[in-house]
């Protein structure tokens, strides 16, 4: 069956408008213009999909009390989430669809359900409190991606500007994870409401935080490299939300310790060229 072209100067194809369920249309740019192609490339938005089970996994854990596999669930999405992309690269089959699709499956798995876990688990004692502080944290991991979104074909993509929402929410799982494994006191939810609306700033801060873009998996390393990989591995097994909030957390402080080490080395600087 021929192709065919409305007024709009727009090609689409023939005999698919029957389609029980609405038809994504996405337009590129072709040889004769824009093009109207219906259809998503299935494989990386499976990874995105599978991402956002997690995070869905994540809030059902939480409101059964399982925090441990709620935690796992949020990792689980962060794996998933750092496959999707290099797939639709590697099969060049990125588009306009997968990339919004995937700033919703990060809100959900990355924004929403580490703060209503935390919720669940300390916040909620602390009334209206606990809910301005998940709240924050929600509302800042939007704000963050929606400024991803908008800036990333001119920021440099050797650095995140403001905390990324994955490490974001690797700090607030383990948190989660190590800490229903102690009884809840007062002043842990305390603690938690403040960090956890900390952790929120942070995503909206002018912050640089390194993004590691830069590493080349193809590139050849030394062995030790391989050595320390491994090591890394399974001191993370010996006890997994203790470590991986170790790691969150430094990482999570880089970006200020960054900030402060420039803005005295700027005072060194200024002051030799004084001299």
């Amino acid at each position: 069956m021929s192709d065919k072209q409305d007024q709009t100067g727009f090609v689409e194809l023939a005999g698919t408008d029957a389609v029980p369920v609405d038809e994504h249309v996405e337009e590129i740019e072709g040889d004769g213009g824009k093009v109207q192609r219906k259809g998503i490339y299935l494989l990386p938005n499976l990874f995105t999909t599978g991402a956002l089970f997690g995070g869905f996994f994540a809030l059902l854990s939480a409101y059964r009390g399982d925090f441990a596999s709620a935690a796992m669930a949020i990792f689980a999405a962060q794996i998933l989430d750092g496959f999707d992309g290099r797939v639709a690269r590697m099969t060049n089959t990125q588009s306009a669809f997968g990339t919004e699709f995937d700033s919703l499956s990060d809100m959900v798995s990355f924004g929403l359900a580490p703060a209503v876990v935390l919720y669940i688990w300390a916040l909620e004692p602390l009334g209206k409190f606990g809910v301005a502080a998940a709240f924050v944290f929600v509302a800042c991991a939007a704000i963050r991606l929606a400024r991803f979104n908008t800036h990333v074909e001119t920021t440099d993509n050797r650095f995140f500007t403001g905390l990324a929402s994955p490490p974001a929410a690797t700090l607030m799982a383990s948190a989660v994870w190590w800490g229903s494994e102690l009884t809840l006191t007062h002043e842990i939810s305390v603690i938690a409401a403040v960090v956890t609306a900390l952790v929120g700033l942070l995503m909206v801060s002018n912050f640089k935080y390194q993004s590691f873009k830069g590493l080349d998996a193809n590139r050849r390393v030394p062995f030790v490299a391989m050595i320390i990989t491994l090591i890394v591995f399974v001191v993370i097994l010996i006890d997994p939300p203790k470590v991986l909030f170790t790691m969150a957390f430094i990482y999570a402080l880089s970006g200020p310790c960054c900030y402060i080490f420039s803005l005295f080395k700027s005072k060194i600087a200024g002051k030799k060229s004084a001299e």
